[in-house]
């Protein structure tokens, strides 16, 4: 089961932008969800997790403060809010299970370009 990412774009420094991804499924549902970023020519790194019930249970450092992730069940749908965007944070974001070994399938992912 794929997640499905949307919501990114390009964006000024101290810009905010909200990522979403639609997630169904029992792997989701049923578990904590995390999202994730790639670099380029970096490996994929865990940027936030929220619970099963949504309660925060990661926070990369570099973000914290920045960052908000949530998550609504019934729409099986969980964010990403961004704020103050660096360029640092220049990405490929995807949301998936958390931790990811649950589902070896990755979506597409969203583009987050920031620029000074």
């Amino acid at each position: 089961v794929q997640p499905v990412e949307s919501g990114g774009g390009s964006v000024q420094v101290g810009g905010s932008l909200r990522l979403s991804c639609a997630a169904s499924g029992s792997v989701f549902s049923s578990n904590a969800m995390g999202w994730y970023r790639q670099r380029p020519n970096n490996e994929r790194v865990l940027v936030a997790a929220v619970s099963r019930d949504g309660i925060p249970m990661y926070t990369r450092a570099s973000v914290k403060g920045r960052v908000d992730m949530s998550r609504d069940r019934a729409r099986n749908t969980v964010y990403l809010q961004m704020n103050n965007l660096k360029p640092e944070d220049t990405a490929v974001y995807y949301c998936n299970s958390y931790p990811s070994a649950n589902n070896p399938n990755w979506g597409q992912g969203t583009q987050v370009t920031v620029s000074s």
